[in-house]
């Protein structure tokens, strides 16, 4: 039978060669955590290869991605759905194992990581899903919901910014299933890390109210096995494990940056092999080695387990039963239909001119009581964005709630939001000013590039926040949120486009952003074909007789300027149409022949107005039309001064259409 430096060794072969078949990769950090993907995946994590979806999974979390390899051999090995060939297709064009670990894309990978201290974030959400749904579903004598959160990462993810802003919460928030394995391995791309990375990490982190684990041997198996078990046994913090190792074990490179992120080479190879005592060719793993690895039919048993545990419960809980399937499998609740007539119905009563961020908060009042999966949370504006309603409650360390203070830390806010939707069993949204939606970029492109269902609500959207100056009026951020394949960006122009725009949010299988007013809007009144058109993205809100002429394009609170211009411009005969586009990527999914309906291609004078940079727009307008935007930054002073002074008038509006029709 081999040993556990076998079996670790097994995972250090594995990786090297696919690395160095595809030449390219990051072999260090494979070869170094070997010991630790051996203790975690064999001896701790529970799971069951057969279902990479049960519910009550362990979930783990390659905060440092670029060592894909160790993730991808642990996931052959244990007999999940990635063959061999998989692997010697490292890194190729359409292949299963991507450079770094990509969600959907590959069986068994909890999260798509690679930009770092993400993963470690998400981590943090994940383990709160895992808390409060615990707190909600199980009963004394029924556990359903028990499982671990397990992270990896290295000396780069606990640089970048990101981490601090989510394990501080971790701490506040007392999330002891979460266990963090810190690679400490001294090495990035640039060199030892004592020249730019020097502070006291246990310190830092018992400050923020973790458990610390120190003086782990990191290729120890027995070490690494008492680190877990003191991690597992303090269910009030989160724990860090500290696993000092050697980058590039084994290997001619190793203790240097020269293995981090390049393949070893064939005589690097050849004497890694030598220096493991490792006889096999290539890709070659004994039959008892594999048998050994292989957890199927332990995960089977563990799975069968808790599936005869469920059952029980659901005999004695058939309503929190069939509540928690529903949640866990993200589907809407039965009486949606009925939900989503309510929210129309509210919104549509409004009269009054309103703020769309208002107006968000009066949808959220109707949907909190029908969706418990709804989470919210804002990054220290609660007051402002509108989050949090009458039905809202506080999660602390004792008490389940669906309302989150992430204080200012937007990118951490975000990274978290993504844990909640990758773990399941919730819906989560929150908010903060749009201008620092920049801050939450990069988790917002991830949640995109998984795909993953979760609603950021940003507010104060142009140069109406007014005083606040510059600084706080984004001009640039609307186009960019628009640019993120996969995002759709929602900006209503009244109360009922917004409970449109929330209706969307819900029923997709994706990221949404809501762009949202600070000052009020006035409520435009439509007919019935026209209301059924905004879910379409776009849709005409005034029109004439007859062929447009002019036709003008806008959105949010630069609506009130197109509408204004339309009816002055009708009173002297000429024929024009409003085009309201609260989404361009949903208007632009719709059929070419509706889309050319409303935009004929033989109307060539066409304007659209958007308080934001303007490039975005000039595929609608094309080149003989223009774009009423914002080619500068803000100034501070009164909304409506300010305005003016940029040309956003109805009088401005005018000017540029009876240039166009001239």
């Amino acid at each position: 039978m081999p040993t556990r430096r076998q079996l670790a060794n097994a995972l250090r072969v594995l990786s090297m060669d696919a690395i160095e078949q595809a030449k390219s990769g990051h072999p260090g950090a494979p070869l170094g955590m070997a010991e630790l993907g051996e203790t975690l995946f064999r001896h701790h994590l529970k799971h069951n290869p057969n279902n990479p979806h049960w519910v009550d999974r362990d979930r783990f979390v390659l905060s440092n991605g670029h060592a894909s390899m160790l993730l991808y051999a642990l996931l052959h090995l244990t007999g999940y759905d990635l063959s061999l060939d998989e692997l010697r297709n490292f890194r190729q064009l359409g292949s299963k194992t991507p450079g770094h670990p990509e969600y959907g894309v590959t069986q068994g990978v909890d999260m798509t990581t690679g930009p770092l201290g993400q993963g470690i974030a998400s981590a943090v959400g994940m383990a709160l899903a895992e808390r409060l749904l615990a707190q909600t579903f199980n009963r004394p004598d029924y556990k359903i919901v028990d499982h671990y959160t397990y992270c990896f990462c290295g000396d780069g993810c606990l640089m970048e910014g990101v981490a601090a802003e989510a394990c501080s919460l971790a701490g506040t928030w007392k999330l002891g299933r979460l266990i963090v394995c810190y690679d400490a391995n001294g090495i990035s791309i640039d060199g030892k890390v004592s020249g730019w990375f020097t502070e006291d990490v246990a310190m830092r982190f018992r400050s923020m109210g973790w458990q610390v684990i120190e003086h782990v041997q990191g290729h120890d198996p027995h070490s690494l096995d008492l680190a877990f078990d003191e991690a597992k046994s303090d269910q009030e913090h989160p724990s860090l494990i500290i696993v000092p190792t050697r980058i590039g074990f084994a290997s001619p490179k190793e203790d240097s940056a020269a293995c981090h992120g390049a393949p070893l080479g064939p005589e690097a190879c050849a004497a890694t092999r030598k220096n493991l005592e490792w006889p096999y060719p290539p890709f070659e793993i004994p039959k008892d080695y594999r048998e050994e690895w292989d957890a199927r039919s332990q995960g089977k048993i563990a799975e069968e387990a808790w599936q005869k545990r469920f059952a029980d419960y659901a005999a004695h809980y058939p309503d929190l039963a069939q509540e928690f399937t529903r949640r866990m499998a993200g589907s809407l609740p039965k009486d949606w239909e009925t939900v989503a007539s309510e929210l129309l119905s509210a919104l549509r009563k409004q009269s009054e001119p309103l703020a769309t961020r208002k107006a968000s908060q009066k949808c959220l009042e109707v949907l909190l009581p029908k969706m418990p999966e709804l989470i919210g949370g804002s990054a220290d504006l609660t007051g402002s964005v509108g989050t949090k309603t009458t039905h809202s409650t506080v999660v602390t360390a004792e008490e389940a709630g669906n309302y989150l203070y992430y204080g200012v830390r937007e990118f951490g806010m975000s990274c978290i939001m993504n844990g909640l939707a990758l773990h399941g069993g919730f819906l989560p949204y929150a908010g903060t000013f749009l201008s620092f939606s920049d801050q939450a970029k990069n988790a917002l492109r991830l949640a995109a590039l998984m795909q993953i269902q979760a609603i950021w609500v940003f507010t104060h959207d142009s140069i109406g926040v007014g005083e606040d100056g510059p600084t706080h009026q984004p001009v640039e951020q609307i186009p960019a949120l628009r640019m993120i394949p996969g995002m759709e960006v929602w900006r209503p122009c009244d109360s009922l486009e917004t409970a449109y725009a929330w209706k969307r949010a819900i029923e997709r299988k994706g990221p949404t952003c809501l762009v949202l007013s600070r000052q009020s809007l006035p409520v435009y009144q439509r007919n019935a074909a026209q209301e059924a058109d905004i879910a379409r993205g776009g849709y005409i809100l005034r029109d004439c007789e007859g062929s447009p002429e002019l036709i003008i394009l806008a959105t949010g609170s630069e609506v009130e300027l197109a509408c204004g211009a339309w009816e002055k411009l009708s009173a002297e005969g000429r024929r024009v149409r409003v085009l309201s586009l609260p989404c361009a990527e949903v208007f632009d999914a719709q059929e070419a022949a509706w889309r050319e309906a409303l935009l004929p291609s033989r109307v060539r004078a066409r304007l659209a107005i958007e308080a934001a940079s303007p490039e975005y727009f000039y595929k609608y307008v094309g080149l003989d039309g223009k774009v009423l935007g914002m080619t500068s930054f803000g100034l501070s002073g009164k909304a409506k001064d300010v305005a003016r002074h940029f040309g956003f008038t109805v009088e401005q509006v005018l000017q540029e259409a009876r240039s166009l029709l001239s």
